[in-house]
């Protein structure tokens, strides 16, 4: 009979434990063995920024205690450019599991975060999963794969070697990829009028080598040459349109390619220098209705 009773006794405790696993589990690892593991983050492939920036600061160690860091950490694992990297939920940062899966949702705020990073390492999709342990994995696949960063490199060495040559000054340098960019390159109508797709012309592969572009496209081509020559710029996002900012001659610029290769009805081509390395005032002057951005987010501009 006794034998009979701690059967039954032990086959509802493995049955608790089964249907409340979770619970046991984030029990122990809050109260008994709790997980304080500070991550060092040190990789950075060829295509890592490290401009001075204020929405977003890297960070080598994974120290959480609030969404500002939560935020400098999603922006220094993209920025760095690997493509799978975890991190923990520290107990003391009680609201943590929360706060991440809000970053998953915020659409808003990572695409802000894209803005800050190269080209080649910005996301085309992240994927955010935790699990009991408070272990956070982010799995990011890429706006670009390796054929076409192949493919857009050629294409910038050959304009570097034909057309920049040996000019070194940043803003003559600008101009010939701005003149060069808008006279070969045109935007792709179809695409921004009835979702008709033919050309990636979202992205830089879609201006240089297809010759076919939308906003994301242009800036993101011009964003590279920017970097090879480490002008310090960034991406600048509004609700409906993106173009680039340029920092010279110790101050911040706007520079707009897609508003300075207007489509006009004939369809012959147009380059303008409207949008050529323009203030913020100067930008505001012109009252468009697409280049309305966020100070806050974007304060380098905020002048």
């Amino acid at each position: 009979m006794k034998k009979l009773l701690l059967i039954i006794i032990l086959g509802i405790l493995l049955i608790g434990t089964y249907f409340y696993r979770d619970k046991i589990i984030t029990f122990l690892v809050d109260k008994v063995f709790p997980i304080e593991e500070e991550v060092t983050f040190n990789y950075k492939n060829d295509y890592y920024l490290d401009y001075n920036l204020s929405y977003v600061k890297p960070i080598n160690n994974f120290i959480l205690n609030d969404k500002d860091d939560l935020l400098n950490i999603y922006y220094t694992i993209i920025n760095s450019g690997i493509e799978e990297f975890s991190f923990y939920c520290p107990t003391k940062y009680t609201n943590c599991i929360n706060d991440v899966l809000y970053f998953a949702d915020d659409e808003v705020t990572l695409s802000n975060i894209n803005s800050f990073v190269h080209p080649y390492n910005s996301f085309n999709k992240i994927k955010t999963s935790y699990n009991t342990l408070k272990k956070i994995t982010l799995k990011i696949e890429k706006t670009y794969d390796t054929e076409k960063i192949k493919a857009i490199n050629e294409v910038v060495d050959k304009i570097i070697k034909e057309e920049i040559k040996d000019e070194t000054n940043p803003k003559e340098i600008i101009k010939i990829v701005h003149n060069y960019i808008i006279n070969n390159t045109k935007y792709d109508k179809e695409r921004a009028d009835n979702n008709i797709i033919k050309y990636d012309s979202t992205t830089a592969y879609g201006v240089l080598v297809e010759h076919y572009g939308l906003c994301g496209g242009y800036t993101d081509a011009m964003a590279i040459f920017l970097n090879y020559y480490n002008i310090p710029n960034f991406k600048v996002v509004s609700n409906n349109h993106i173009w680039n900012a340029v920092y010279i001659d110790n101050k911040w610029y706007h520079l707009d390619l897609t508003w300075d290769d207007p489509v006009i009805v004939d369809g012959s081509d147009t380059l303008e220098y409207t949008f050529f390395l323009i203030t913020t005032k100067e930008l505001e002057e012109l009252e468009t209705n697409q280049h309305i951005f966020d100070k806050q987010v974007f304060s380098e501009l905020n002048y």
